[in-house]
C-alpha cells in the first residue's frame, strides 16, 4: 500500500503547491475588492478655530468647527456603469458638512467619486463630480490601493479640483499598527464659491460679481495601513480666505476659516478597530493562504519521497530464509532431517 499511498501525497504535494501562487496573484486581484454598498461616516474638529463672521466680515476665534464627512456606496449607479466599463464599480456619493460652534452650516460640499473596486483608480463616468461641477479625476482619493507602496501617489483635491502628488514620508507606528506616513501641500489657490453659503439669500454669483475671490491652501497628512490601503488617522492644517472686491474694498484680505483639522478621538478608534479586522482577512489571502500551501505542498512532498524510499528497500534476510521442512535450493529432496 505504500506505493498508491506516495503517489497520493505527491498529488496534494503538487495541488497544494501549484495553489500557493494562485492564491496570491489570481484570486487575491478578484476577491479584495471595496464593497459597492459601503457607508460610513468620519467626525473632524479644528479646537479652536478662526470663522468669519459674515455679518462683520471680521474673522473671529471660535471654540470649535466640526466637519462631518459622509461616504455612501450607490448600488444602482454602479451597476448602471458597469455595465458600459466591463469591470467593478464603486460609486461614493460623498458630502462634507462643515458646522460652526452653534452647529449651523458653514459650507457643504457634495461629491461623487467613481472608482475601481480592485485597485481604486478613479473611473470616469457620467456624474463624477464635486459639488454639482463636473471633474476628471486622476489618482486617488479618501483610500489607498491594497498593498500599499511606499512611493508617492497623486491625489485629487476637491478644492481645486485637481491632483497633486502626495509624499511618502516613512513609516511609522500608530496604536500598534505599522502605517505609511503621507503628506501633500497644496499651496495658495484660487478655488470656487461654495454652491450653499452660509448667509441667506447670498449665492457665490452674487459674491463673484462683486469682485470678491476665495483663496485656500493646506498641508494635508495621512496616516495608511499599507495592508488595507486604509487611513486610521488623518489630519489638515487648512486656510481660507476671502480677498477683494466689494465686500472687502481695498484688496482687504480676510481669514473665512482656518484651523488644524483633526480626526475625533473615538472616530480613530473604530477605523483602527475596523482596519485590524479587515487587515487580517487580506492578509490571509496574500500571505498565510499562499505561505501555508507552499509549506504544506513541501510536507506532503517528502512525506511521499520518504514512503517511496521504503517501498524500494530491498527485502530483509528473514523474508528470504527457506520455510522449515524445504530443502535447500539445489539440495538433495531426499535427505533425511
Amino acid at each position: 500500500m505504500r506505493r498508491p499511498a506516495s503517489l497520493v501525497l505527491l498529488a496534494l504535494a503538487v495541488f497544494f503547491t501549484a495553489l500557493s501562487p494562485l492564491m496570491r496573484w489570481y484570486a487575491f486581484p478578484r476577491l479584495a475588492k471595496i464593497p459597492p454598498g459601503q457607508y460610513q461616516d468620519m467626525v473632524l474638529e479644528a479646537k479652536p478655530a478662526t470663522l468669519l463672521n459674515y455679518g462683520t466680515m471680521k474673522a473671529q476665534q471660535v471654540p470649535q468647527v466640526t466637519i462631518v464627512q459622509t461616504l455612501k456606496g450607490n448600488v444602482a449607479a454602479s451597476d448602471r456603469i458597469e455595465q458600459s466599463a466591463g469591470r467593478d464599480v464603486v460609486v461614493w456619493d460623498a458630502l462634507s458638512y462643515v458646522a460652526g460652534p452653534d452647529g449651523k452650516m458653514v459650507s457643504e460640499v457634495p461629491e461623487r467619486y467613481i472608482f475601481d473596486a480592485h485597485s481604486q483608480e478613479p473611473v470616469h463616468a457620467t456624474g463624477e463630480s464635486v459639488d454639482g461641477d463636473p471633474v476628471r479625476r486622476e489618482g486617488i482619493e479618501y483610500k489607498w490601493p491594497f498593498l500599499t507602496e511606499k512611493r508617492d501617489y497623486a491625489y485629487f483635491d476637491a478644492q481645486t479640483r485637481t491632483s497633486a502628488p502626495i509624499h511618502y514620508k516613512g513609516t511609522r507606528t500608530f496604536r500598534g499598527l505599522e502605517v505609511y506616513y503621507f503628506e501633500q501641500t497644496i499651496p495658495w489657490t484660487k478655488v470656487a464659491l461654495p454652491k450653499k453659503m452660509p448667509v441667506k439669500g447670498v449665492t457665490p454669483q452674487a459674491v463673484a460679481k462683486m469682485g470678491t475671490t476665495r483663496w485656500y491652501t493646506t498641508q494635508r497628512m495621512f496616516w495608511v495601513e499599507p495592508v488595507t490601503g486604509a487611513p486610521v488617522n488623518g489630519q489638515e492644517i487648512h486656510k481660507e480666505e476671502l480677498r477683494g472686491g466689494d465686500l472687502l474694498p481695498g484688496g482687504r484680505t480676510v481669514t473665512a476659516f482656518a484651523g488644524h483639522v483633526k480626526m475625533r478621538a473615538d472616530y480613530v478608534d473604530a477605523t483602527v478597530s475596523l482596519v485590524r479586522s479587515q487587515r487580517t482577512l487580506v492578509l490571509l489571502l496574500t500571505r498565510y493562504l499562499p505561505w501555508g500551501f507552499l509549506a504544506l505542498g513541501a510536507v506532503l512532498l517528502a512525506l511521499s519521497l520518504h514512503l517511496e524510499a521504503r517501498s524500494r528497500r530491498p527485502r530483509t534476510a528473514s523474508a528470504s530464509r527457506p520455510a522449515p521442512g524445504g530443502g535447500a535450493v539445489g539440495g538433495d529432496p531426499s535427505r533425511p532431517l
